[in-house]
């Protein structure tokens, strides 16, 4: 059976995807990760100041901004570190709004907000359905915080070994997400979109 390809999904692409994106490229598994803001965002020296970036932008770029605008203040809450983790993974965030070419094609998509999956199924029952190849889109709730996302990545690296365990996702999906509950004590649901 082939490997399926997972999309790791979180707002902007820095944090909770990336630690999960890292962990299952560790791992062997192919995976990608993207984010579905309308841009990048992390935490400024105040609520009201957020950095904002494009997608696109490169994480080393970020990375050299926040530090000349304050680089001890970004350094002891955790960005930096965050981003320099980024950077070894891929070269920018990138938006799942924007991954619609042939090779932007997955088996399953996991996010970590239900307001990022409910964006996701937008985009895709806004597509053009032309292939009806199934996309497993689940969910689970996880704080956007850097000990939350280290905490959930060797879990979703768990949840996609058990769907790449399955004859078929399609069969395996109900059991392989209540025995992630019972293990791990988050809630996951899920839904199907197609290409």
């Amino acid at each position: 059976m082939p490997k399926l390809r997972f999309a790791m999904i979180c707002a902007s692409n820095v944090n909770r995807s990336m630690a999960c994106h890292a962990e299952l490229q560790r791992a062997g598994l192919h995976v990608r990760s993207f984010g579905v803001g309308a841009s990048v965002k992390l935490p400024g020296r105040s609520a009201a100041e957020p950095n904002v970036y494009e997608f696109g932008t490169p994480y080393e770029a970020i990375l050299r901004d926040l530090r000349a605008k304050d680089a001890a203040f970004y350094a002891r809450v955790g960005l930096e570190a965050m981003l320099e983790r980024d950077a070894r993974v891929k070269p920018a965030p990138e938006r799942w709004q924007a991954a619609r070419a042939p090779g932007d094609v997955f088996d399953a998509a996991i996010c970590f907000e239900e307001r990022v999956m409910e964006q996701l199924v937008e985009d895709m029952s806004g597509r053009v359905q032309t292939a009806m190849r199934p996309l497993l889109v689940v969910n689970v709730d996880v704080k956007d915080s850097h000990e939350e996302a280290a905490r959930v990545a060797p879990q979703a690296l768990a949840l996609c070994r058990a769907l790449e365990a399955c004859a078929s996702w399609e069969a395996g999906v109900d059991a392989a997400l209540a025995e992630f509950e019972r293990k791990f004590k988050r809630r996951a649901f899920y839904t199907v979109c197609f290409y």
